[in-house]
């Protein structure tokens, strides 16, 4: 399996996170790409350096305002007087009667719906690198391959058409399926992050063409909070084709396992051209976030129901955080997935 990773998504480790009044150390550091990595090696997996895909594949799912504005937006902040190190919204316009800003301060309020995505000097380069591997990913795949991985950072599938949140800035995942689109008439999404893709859904929610699925821990009580329900399952010409699976934080594998199946099973009845899998590892027992708890046997099981699936499959690597247990999450989906030992 052709896996992609590009060094210069390790710029990318951001400083500023506000949890529950509090501001501590942000979670998606470029140690976790050291992490992956080694995952990769223990699979006997190598990585690829992607070439730059066009621009007109990443505005294939977000709008122009916004690539501009992860361009640009830091070195318009060092502008600013006595400014900190990162970009990090301090306003958030919510009035439905509201004019596009031009002010640096008011457009990060304008294209973050959180603060937990910083930009530094260096994260529009990672970002638009993290999407150059889920391009070549899913190229890859439209080319005849059964599969490709793409180690993408920072993650993406909180970030919508022009909202960045959770961690996330482009949407790797949203812009993979928008590439294998190109090669066929259905595509399906399976999210397995611990956390609803949000992003994704808002994305693909009015199609019929693009399927979206995600398994996820409640987000009553869990980040994005407001959406990922159940009851949520599409609009317009996308009725029907959005699937939100929320599972209690106490959940271990046999629960989280049967909801993929159940994922899985609405997908085979969508009868996809190909599959684009978010996969994220923080579902894991031992992830800081405290998601759920699922084991490394879950992962392996999991790979492998997705695997036997059958579909031309990308996988786009979102969360799964600062624990030594990553490692052995991706290695151990991994090992399932292409049917062999870790």
């Amino acid at each position: 399996m052709q896996c992609f990773y590009a060094p210069e998504t390790d710029l990318h480790d951001p400083i500023f996170r506000l949890t529950n009044g509090k501001i501590q150390r942000n979670a998606e550091r470029a140690e976790r790409a050291r992490l992956l990595m080694a995952g990769l090696e223990q699979m006997g997996l190598s990585t690829e350096t992607p070439p730059e895909a066009p621009r007109s594949t990443l505005e294939a799912v977000h709008t122009e305002k916004f690539l501009a504005f992860l361009e640009t937006a830091w070195e318009e902040w060092q502008k600013l007087p006595d400014c900190g190190p990162e970009v990090v919204p301090q306003v958030f316009p919510k009035s439905e009667v509201a004019t596009y800003p031009e002010n640096i301060v008011a457009r990060a309020g304008w294209h973050f719906g959180d603060t937990s995505a910083p930009i530094g000097e260096h994260s529009w380069a990672a970002s638009r690198r993290a999407a150059d591997c889920a391009v070549a990913a899913a190229d890859v795949v439209l080319g005849g391959a059964p599969s490709a991985y793409a180690l993408c950072r920072p993650a993406g599938h909180h970030t919508s058409a022009d909202i960045a949140a959770g961690h996330c800035l482009m949407n790797n995942s949203a812009i993979a399926a928008a590439r294998l689109r190109t090669g066929h008439a259905r595509v399906a999404t399976l999210d397995i992050d611990v956390h609803h893709g949000n992003g994704t859904q808002e994305i693909f929610y009015d199609r019929a063409d693009v399927m979206t699925c995600s398994v996820h821990a409640d987000p009553s009580d869990y980040y994005p909070f407001n959406v990922g329900h159940a009851h949520e399952v599409g609009r317009g010409k996308g009725l029907g084709f959005n699937l939100n699976i929320p599972l209690p934080r106490t959940t271990t594998d046999e629960a989280w396992l049967a909801a993929i199946a159940a994922s899985l099973e609405a997908i085979a009845a969508f009868q996809p051209g190909a599959l684009m899998v978010s996969l994220g590892l923080d579902a894991h027992e031992n992830d800081p976030l405290l998601g759920m708890k699922v084991s490394f046997d879950g992962f392996r099981r999991a790979g492998e129901m997705i695997a036997t699936a059958g579909y031309p499959t990308v996988l786009v690597q979102e969360g799964g955080y600062l624990s030594p247990d990553l490692t052995t999450s991706l290695a151990s989906f991994l090992s399932g997935f292409l049917g062999r030992e870790g």
